[in-house]
């Protein structure tokens, strides 16, 4: 090895030589910490950020300098090296230093053909990316001898009226000149930054000695990887081709020609024909999980029998792949549990509790919209909720398309695939459900047309799907594809629980779920969530019958009358909370009471309205002028919430007498349950003292009839403005403040989170707003109401519980602003509870560094 040496702005890559991957990019500093571990590799110059950003002002580092390293008549290679290789970077170069001189050496040495192959390899690479010419002019010739040769050193002399350069420093700079300029593109630097590169991010390039692959004994060359890229389990894969250089590019896992590493039936292995040169390569392969503390993928050569190591990469890897890996490496104690927690980003967990569409898949994109609910999914298209629920009884998937959801289509998002959406945004109705069902969903694709009477869906481009098409919904992209590409399937393996058991172990804020259903809460108590923070009741109204029942007491006149059409809905709602109660038994369960305003409740078209004229036994003009009396202008801002408690008290009361008779039950069987009991949309101290006295007055005639006693939280859910504001007079007669962020987001900003959809991509392409603040909490906007309404929750009770259970509670920005806060937990769609638990340990873990 030569001894160190450092040329300004170029450095040879010894064990000892001043390098950091902040300077000189990732595949240097790995290349040095190979040299360090005593591997193989060949004399490598590095080239840093600066000089490379100078070579793209064409101020080139002095060349004589640069390949004095290699000696006389070098053959070399050029290859990228950012800090983070996820960012990209132009093509390696290969055989630079390649011209006739050195054609006429490796003629002798290896044959003519084998010879012309690499000069002819060459010239096609450096005519292609260096001097930019047409590719089609540069193909490869099926015969590669003296008159091809001439032929294409003719064909660059004629598109650039200039010889082919024989100089290798003359070679060399236009490369360097060429990919440093290649990085700095327009298109290349979007590419980088849409992948999280900073705007400013560097490139080093690394000239290194060509390793070639040949000679008499057995030469070729190879890459080899020790772990499965998709699964992340061991497993030793790549190929080698013998006398590899001939073909002049790196090998893939099809290059013609390629063997096997390890021994297998259908075909030769390197492993039998060089045993002793695939166990140093294995044996460098433990070394590098060992002392890199990663899973590295080596490229390698063989020369005369020798094993040289080119380079080392991480390998890359699928999300499940991810989780595997960090698990394994802990598990060995190759790395501390900390850091296995801190390697997967939060996302990779949200791929692993779904399908996705394989990422090697051709996609048919016929329509984009907002990702709204990740996963991907496979159905016939359907235009109606009634239809959803045809096609699930008949056991045939299928995708519900409409302008927007409303509660009403509920039963059919049930038993929908995916659903596709032309309005709303990320905390739009069909967005909350698909994410709280776990059903992939697109909402947003205003560039869709539905047209009902025909039947079918036409997209931008004009084309048309009709109901009983096969289309694929990918929430996790927000692409809609044609037909059925190819899948992946979730993966909840043991690596996934065991790393979010170590989640728990260094997490300091507790994580709960939205859920309204039993079967919302087994999937929560699946992902280990500690309770629910929101069930939302009035999903419950809308299932089987209960709409009809619900319609009865909207048009009963009178108090008793409402109670009585009440009285045969309290069986079913205690069914519920009892089912909810036992399936999350030991945890704590947060009930709201019923939100919506009275109108989702009924129908707006007209064979709705004959339905409901016959089953509540009223003429067809009296329902239809009561249903227009029940409309309101806004009514998302009308009467709703804890309005509709004191207006008809009976709803609430009926629904207190549920959860404190199903908390009655479920005591006697043994279960011990947490109720908190949480009033909506609440503004004035008043509305709780008011609604506090009714409940209490529930509670107590429960308690006296059933001759028992259980205890349960009162609390708030804050939502308006106001609501924060006063909260220190809320907080006397509330145990809990709970923000409902969705609601407080869209009142904050006057702003309907189902349009917002319509115009939110073009506010923050424009900097009007730095996110969409439905899918990121607004820290400085709704962040600071939420501030102040903590703080002053806390002066009206110190030990007021605090909480966050909107859209955002499963968000990295919002958990951490929660954690800043002091908050008690966060509550989120229960298929977001294991992100949310990874995003809060490794915020807490983040603060220790």
């Amino acid at each position: 090895m030569q001894q160190q040496t450092t040329y300004g702005p170029l450095t040879l890559i010894t064990s000892t030589a001043p390098m950091s991957a902040a300077v000189h990019g990732g595949r240097a500093k790995c290349l040095q910490r190979l040299i360090r571990l005593d591997m193989p590799v060949p004399v490598t110059v590095a080239l840093s950020f600066d000089a490379v950003h100078e070579a793209a002002l064409g101020n080139l580092p002095d060349m004589d300098q640069l390949i004095a390293p290699f000696g006389a008549d070098p053959l070399l290679s050029v290859r990228p090296s950012s800090l983070n290789p996820d960012w990209g970077g132009p093509s390696a170069i290969l055989n630079v230093g390649m011209n006739d001189t050195c054609h006429a050496m490796l003629s002798e040495r290896m044959g003519v053909q084998a010879a012309t192959k690499m000069y002819l390899r060459f010239i096609q690479s450096y005519a292609i990316h260096v001097a930019r010419l047409d590719p089609d002019e540069f193909y490869l010739p099926d015969v590669a001898d003296a008159s091809s040769l001439k032929a294409m050193l003719n064909t660059f002399e004629f598109e650039t009226d200039t010889p082919f350069p024989q100089d290798v420093s003359v070679q060399l700079a236009e490369v360097l000149r060429s990919m440093a300029r290649a990085w700095d593109g327009t298109t290349a630097r979007l590419l980088r930054e849409a992948k999280g590169a900073p705007v400013d991010a560097g490139l080093g390039l690394v000239v290194q000695a060509m390793a070639i692959g040949m000679g008499e004994d057995e030469s070729g060359q190879g890459v080899i990887q020790f772990v499965d890229s998709t699964s992340g389990e061991p497993k030793i894969i790549g190929r080698y081709v013998s006398e590899g250089q001939i073909k002049g590019r790196d090998v893939a896992p099809d290059a013609e020609g390629a063997i096997y590493l390890t021994r297998d039936p259908r075909g030769p292995s390197l492993e039998d024909l060089c045993p002793a040169q695939y166990a140093e390569l294995v044996s460098y392969g433990d070394i590098c999980r060992r002392r890199l503390r990663e899973e590295m993928e080596v490229k390698f050569t063989l020369h005369d029998g020798a094993v040289q190591i080119l380079d080392a990469i991480r390998v890359q890897r699928s999300s499940r792949a991810s989780v595997a890996i960090a698990v394994a490496l802990a598990t060995d104690q190759v790395i501390p549990r900390e850091e296995a927690v801190m390697r997967v980003e939060p996302a990779a967990l949200s791929e692993l509790l779904h399908r996705q569409v394989d990422p090697d898949a051709d996609r048919d994109v016929i329509v984009s919209g907002i990702a709204a609910s990740p996963g991907a999914a496979t159905g016939r298209i359907v235009l109606t909720a009634q239809d959803a629920q045809a096609s699930a009884a008949r056991s045939e998937a299928c995708v519900l398309v409409r302008r927007e959801t409303t509660p009403e289509d509920i039963r059919g998002m049930h038993a929908a695939q995916a659903v596709l959406t032309m309005r709303g945004g990320v905390t739009s109705h069909a967005a909350v459900i698909g994410r709280g069902l776990g059903v992939p969903c697109v909402v947003g694709a205003s560039d869709l047309t539905i047209d009902l009477k025909k039947g079918r869906i036409v997209c931008p481009n004009g084309r048309e799907f009709r109901t009983g098409d096969r289309i694929t919904v990918d929430g996790t992209t927000g692409q809609i594809l044609a037909g059925e590409p190819p899948m992946l399937e979730a993966a909840l393996d043991g690596a996934f629980g065991t790393l979010l058991e170590w989640a728990d172990e260094f997490r300091d804020i507790g994580v709960r779920a939205n859920a309204d259903t039993p079967a919302d809460a087994q999937t929560a108590r699946n992902f280990a969530a500690e309770g629910i923070g929101l069930c939302r009741t009035e999903h419950m109204f809308f299932d089987g019958d209960r709409l009809g029942v619900m319609r009865e007491m909207i048009f009963a006149e009178e108090s008793d009358d409402r109670r009585a059409v009440l009285d045969r809905l309290l069986p079913m709602q205690r069914a519920d909370f009892q089912a909810l109660f036992e399936i999350m038994a030991g945890e704590t369960v947060c009930v709201r009471l019923f939100d919506p305003p009275l109108h989702e409740f009924l129908p707006s078209d007209k064979a709705g309205l004959r339905d409901l004229a016959e089953q509540v036994a009223l003429p067809l003009p009296e329902v239809a002028e009561r249903v227009n009396a029940l409309t309101e202008y806004n009514p998302m801002l009308g009467m709703r919430g804890v309005r509709l408690g004191i207006a008809i008290p009976e709803i609430y009361d009926m629904q207190a007498r549920a959860i404190f008779e199903a908390l009655v039950a479920v005591g006697k069987k043994g279960i011990t349950i947490k109720v908190e009991i949480m009033i909506p949309l609440v503004s004035a101290m008043r509305e709780v003292e008011l609604m506090k006295a009714r409940i209490d007055g529930v509670a107590n005639a429960v308690w006296a009839r059933t001759k028992t006693h259980a205890e349960y939280r009162l609390g708030v859910m804050v939502e308006t403005p106001r609501g924060a504001l006063r909260a220190q007079d809320i907080a006397e007669h509330a145990q809990f403040l709970s923000f409902g962020t969705n609601d407080l987001t869209q009142m904050t900003y006057g702003l309907s989170r189902d349009d917002a959809g319509r115009f939110m991509s073009s506010y923050v392409q424009q900097g009007v707003y730095a996110e969409d603040p439905f899918h990121t909490l607004d820290i400085e906007g709704v962040g600071e109401l939420i501030s102040l309404g903590a703080e002053r929750g806390r002066l009206g009770r110190p030990d007021v519980v605090l909480a966050i259970c909107g859209e955002h509670g499963g968000t990295r920005p919002a958990i951490a602003f929660c954690r800043q806060h002091k908050f008690d937990y966060v509550s989120c769609s229960p298929f977001r509870v294991p992100v949310a638990r990874l995003t809060a340990a490794q915020l807490a873990l983040a603060e220790r560094v």
